[in-house]
C-alpha cells in the first residue's frame, strides 16, 4: 500500500482514500479522533500545488528582559521572599509572545496560583515601604460575570510601569449558562487552557526564569502563525463572545491564518447572539478601535465581513431609511481598502494617527452616510451617529468628526478641477450658498476653500481625501471598488495636486487666523445696542473679504465696512 501511494504521488495518479471526519474534543489532553466516512479522490499534483502556504514565523527560544522589567520582577521576588510567600508568579498572555516575537510590550499581567490579585498587591505595597520606595497608584476592578468579566484585577505602578494582577483559575458552569456558578484558584495548565488562544496562553514563570506550554501548542502555533483556541472554539467563544473579535485582531496584526473549525465557530448563530447579549457595547468597540488604529485594518474588517459579524458589530437603528442594500458591507470594506492603500501610496506622513483613524472609520461609513434614522423628536439623523455612540459607544467627537466629512466632502468635488489644473477653471458647478459681497471673481475659490477648512479644521485633508475617492462623482465606482480596480495612482495625483493648491493658496491653518475686526466694532459701524442675527451676517460678510484679501488690514476692513453699509442704507 505504502509503495502504491509513494508511487501515485510521484506520477499524480488519483489515489481513492477516505474521507476523514474530525470529531468533538473529549478532553483537551486527549488525542483528537478521525473517523472514516466516504472515500473521496485526491489527485496529489493539484493537492501539493493548492495547499496555501503558512507563515513561518522568527520565535526566540527564551525571553530577554530589559532594564526595567529586570526590577519590576526583582521587586516581586523581593516581595514573595520578605513574607515567605509559596506563589509561583507567572507573565501571563500578550508579553510572553510579543517577547518571543522579539517585539516590544509594555503590557504586564502577573498571574498568582493561591492568592487574589488584591491581596498581592497589598504585599508589594508593604515590602516597597519596607525597602525605601514609594508605593505608586493602587486599583482594584471587580469581576462583572455578566459581561464575561469573570476575574477581579489589581493595578499598580512599579518603576513607572501599570502592573496588572489576577489569580490563575477554575470554572465550573450550569448546564445553560457561560457564567460560571463555581470560581476557584487553578492550576497554570487549567488557566492556560481558559485562554482565549494558544498564542496567549504562554506564561513566563518569574521564579524559575522559564518559558511554560501548557497546552503542548502554544509555541508550535507562534511558529506556523496560526490562530487557534486551546479548547473546542465555540465553547471558548461562548465563554466570552468578545474572544471573536480578539481572534481577529490577532489573526490580522499579525498575519496569522485564522484556524478553519474557528472561523465555522464565529460564523454561528449561537456565538453571533451572544456577542450581542454579553458583551457590552464599549468593549466590542475598544476591540474595533484597536483593529482600525492598527497595522492590518483591511485585513481585520475582512474577516468580520466574511465571518458575517459586520451588522452584528456595526448594528444599525431599528428604523433606518432608505434599506441597506445587499453587499454594502463588503462596499463598506472596499472604501476601506482603497483608503488604506491610497494613504499608503500618498505617504503615512501626510496624516496624524487620529487623522489616520477617523479617515479610515470614514471610508468604512461613506456608502451608509445618506442611512438615517428619526430621533425622539423626529429628526432625521445619520445612522453613523448610532454606530459610533451606541454600536461602538465611542467618543461623541469621533461621530461628529465623520459626519462633517460626509457631509463637507462633496463640496470639494466641484474644487478639484481648479486644484487640479494650472489654469483658471470656470467653476460653474460650485453651489456657494452663500452672497459673497466685494468678492473678485478670482478670489472666489479661496474664499470657498477658506470657509470649508475653516468647518473642517486639522480634517480637511480627510475630506479632500474622500473626495478623491467618488471623483467624478457622476460615474458610479461601485464595481470598480468591489474589483480593487482602485486607480490609486490617478487619485494620488489628484489628491497631490489639490493638496498643493491649497497650501499654494496660503489657506493651511486658516482656521486660526482671527477675524480683522470684532463683533464690537460691527456693533458700532452699524450702531447697534446689542448683537444679533445682522451681527453674524456681516461676521461672515468680514471674513469672506478677508479671505479674499489676505493682505488686508483692520482699518481697511472697517472702511469697507462703513462704504458698504452706507450704500446699503441709501438703496433701502
Amino acid at each position: 500500500m505504502r509503495v502504491a501511494f509513494q508511487t501515485a504521488l510521484l506520477s499524480c495518479e488519483p489515489i481513492f482514500v477516505p474521507k476523514l471526519r474530525r470529531s468533538s474534543y473529549p478532553h483537551p489532553n486527549l488525542p483528537i479522533s478521525w473517523f472514516p466516512t466516504k472515500t473521496r479522490v485526491f489527485y496529489p499534483c493539484r493537492a501539493i500545488m493548492a495547499v496555501p502556504s503558512r507563515p513561518t514565523v522568527p520565535v526566540r527560544d527564551n525571553v530577554e528582559l530589559n532594564e526595567t522589567e529586570k526590577k519590576i520582577f526583582d521587586r516581586l521576588l523581593g516581595t514573595v521572599r520578605h513574607f515567605g510567600l509559596q506563589n509561583q508568579l507567572r507573565v501571563a498572555g500578550g508579553w510572553v509572545r510579543d517577547k518571543l516575537l522579539g517585539k516590544d510590550c509594555y503590557d504586564i499581567d502577573i498571574a498568582l496560583d493561591n492568592m487574589l490579585g488584591s491581596e498581592f498587591v497589598e504585599k508589594v505595597r508593604d515590602y516597597l515601604l519596607h525597602v525605601g520606595e514609594e508605593a505608586q497608584g493602587i486599583a482594584v476592578i471587580p469581576c462583572n460575570p455578566e459581561q464575561s468579566k469573570h476575574l477581579e484585577t489589581a493595578r499598580m505602578r512599579i518603576c513607572d510601569t501599570w502592573i496588572d494582577f489576577v489569580n490563575l483559575r477554575c470554572e465550573e458552569y450550569c448546564e445553560n449558562s457561560r457564567i460560571p456558578t463555581v470560581q476557584k484558584y487553578g492550576t497554570a495548565e487549567e488557566d492556560a487552557y481558559r485562554r482565549d488562544l494558544t498564542i496567549n496562553s504562554l506564561f513566563y514563570n518569574i521564579n524559575t526564569s522559564s518559558i511554560e506550554d501548557y497546552t503542548k501548542r502554544g509555541i508550535a502555533d507562534l511558529k506556523s502563525g496560526k490562530i487557534v483556541t486551546p479548547l473546542p472554539p465555540k465553547s471558548t467563544f461562548m465563554d466570552d463572545p468578545l474572544r471573536v473579535l480578539r481572534a481577529i485582531r490577532f489573526g490580522a496584526r499579525f498575519g496569522f491564518i485564522l484556524d478553519e473549525e474557528l472561523k465555522e465557530a464565529a460564523s454561528c448563530d449561537e456565538v453571533k447572539a451572544a456577542l450581542s447579549a454579553k458583551i457590552s457595547r464599549e468593549r466590542i468597540g475598544t476591540e474595533i478601535d484597536l483593529m482600525i488604529s492598527g497595522n492590518q485594518p483591511v485585513q481585520a474588517m475582512t474577516y468580520i465581513c466574511d465571518l458575517k459579524l459586520f451588522w452584528v458589530v456595526f448594528s444599525l437603528h431599528p428604523k433606518y431609511e432608505p434599506a441597506v442594500p445587499e453587499g454594502c458591507d463588503r462596499l463598506c470594506v472596499a472604501y476601506l481598502d482603497a483608503t488604506w492603500n491610497l494613504i499608503q501610496l500618498i505617504g503615512n506622513s501626510t496624516f496624524n494617527d487620529e487623522q489616520r483613524r477617523l479617515a479610515l472609520y470614514t471610508a468604512m461609513f461613506l456608502p451608509l452616510r445618506k442611512t438615517m434614522y428619526k430621533d425622539n423628536k423626529a429628526k432625521k439623523i445619520p445612522v453613523v451617529n448610532y454606530i459610533f455612540r451606541d454600536s461602538l459607544k465611542r467618543k461623541v467627537s469621533d461621530a461628529e468628526t465623520v459626519i462633517n466629512v460626509h457631509y463637507a466632502f462633496e463640496k470639494f468635488l466641484p474644487l478639484i478641477p481648479y486644484f487640479a489644473s494650472n489654469e483658471d477653471v470656470l467653476l460653474t458647478e460650485v453651489d456657494w450658498e452663500r452672497e459673497f459681497v466685494d468678492v473678485p471673481l478670482a478670489s472666489k475659490p479661496r474664499v470657498l476653500t477658506g470657509f470649508l477648512l475653516r468647518e473642517l479644521k486639522d480634517f480637511w485633508r480627510v475630506a479632500l481625501l474622500m473626495s478623491t475617492l467618488v471623483y467624478p462623482r457622476n460615474i458610479d465606482c461601485t464595481e470598480d471598488l468591489l474589483n480593487k480596480n482602485f486607480e490609486l495612482e490617478r487619485r494620488r495625483s489628484l489628491f497631490k495636486a489639490a493638496e498643493d493648491a491649497v497650501l499654494k493658496l496660503g489657506l493651511d491653518k486658516i482656521w486660526d487666523i482671527k477675524p480683522l475686526v470684532n463683533g464690537r466694532d460691527i456693533m458700532n459701524v452699524l450702531q447697534l445696542k446689542s448683537g444679533g442675527p445682522l451681527v453674524r451676517e456681516w461676521q461672515q460678510k468680514i471674513l469672506a473679504w478677508q479671505l479674499a484679501r489676505p493682505s488686508a488690514t483692520a482699518e481697511e476692513c472697517l472702511e469697507w465696512m462703513r462704504e458698504t453699509h452706507s450704500k446699503r442704507l441709501r438703496m433701502e
